[in-house]
C-alpha cells in the first residue's frame, strides 16, 4: 500500500530462493508446497462457491425451490479460502502494510523494524493458531453443528481456520529465522529486503 511513494510491488516471495540455514530451508520448501496446494484448492473452492450461489439464486427465483444448505457450504469454503491462503499471501508480504516508514528509515533500521513486526505477528498468529485448534477440538469432541436445518459439523471450518493459521504462523517463523540466520546481502533501501 503506497500513497504518494512509488515503490515496486513484490515480484516474488519475500524470502530469498533458499534460506542459508538448512533447517529453515527445508521448512520453507515444505511451506511453499503447502501454499501451492492450498492455492489450487482455494481456486477450486471459489469456483464451486460461485456455482453453488448461482444455482441457489436460479433455483429460488425461477423454480421457487429454496435451498437451505448453500449458506453453510459457501461460508465453510470461504473460511477455508481465506485462512488457507493467508500463509501464501505472507510469503509474498502481500498483507496490508504501511510503507511510509520504509521509505524514510535507513536500511538497517528498517530491517530491524521488519524483524520486530514479523516477530510480533508471529506471536499473535501463534496464539490465534492455538485458540483455533482449541475451537476445533471443542467442536469435534462435543459434536457441535451449525443452527441451520442442514446442520453441518462446525469442526470443518474450525479445522480449516486452524490449519491456515498454523501455516501462516510457520511462514512468519520461517521469515523471522531466515532474517536472523541468513548471511547479510545487499539490502533494498525501500523495503529492507
Amino acid at each position: 500500500m503506497s500513497h504518494g511513494f512509488d515503490t515496486k510491488p513484490n515480484a516474488g516471495p519475500a524470502l530469498p530462493a533458499i534460506p542459508d540455514n538448512p533447517v529453515v530451508a527445508v521448512l520453507a520448501g515444505v511451506l511453499e508446497r503447502f501454499h501451492k496446494l492450498a492455492l489450487y484448492l482455494s481456486m477450486a473452492a471459489l469456483t464451486l462457491t460461485s456455482l453453488i450461489m448461482t444455482y441457489s439464486v436460479v433455483a429460488r427465483y425461477f423454480f421457487h425451490v429454496p435451498t437451505d444448505w448453500q449458506d453453510d457450504a459457501t461460508v465453510f469454503m470461504l473460511v477455508g479460502v481465506i485462512f488457507l491462503c493467508a500463509g501464501y499471501a505472507q510469503s509474498y508480504r502481500g498483507h496490508i502494510g504501511i510503507e511510509a516508514l520504509s521509505s524514510i528509515l535507513p536500511a538497517g533500521v528498517n530491517a530491524v523494524r521488519l524483524l520486530l513486526v514479523d516477530l510480533v505477528s508471529f506471536l499473535f498468529c501463534a496464539f490465534f493458531s492455538w485458540k483455533s485448534w482449541a475451537l476445533f477440538h471443542e467442536a469435534w469432541s462435543e459434536g457441535q453443528t451449525t443452527s441451520s436445518t442442514f446442520a453441518p459439523p462446525l469442526w470443518i471450518p474450525y479445522s480449516l481456520m486452524a490449519l491456515g493459521m498454523t501455516a501462516l504462523t510457520l511462514q512468519l517463523l520461517v521469515q523471522v529465522l531466515a532474517r536472523l540466520t541468513d548471511r547479510p546481502t545487499s539490502v533494498n533501501t525501500v523495503t529492507g529486503e
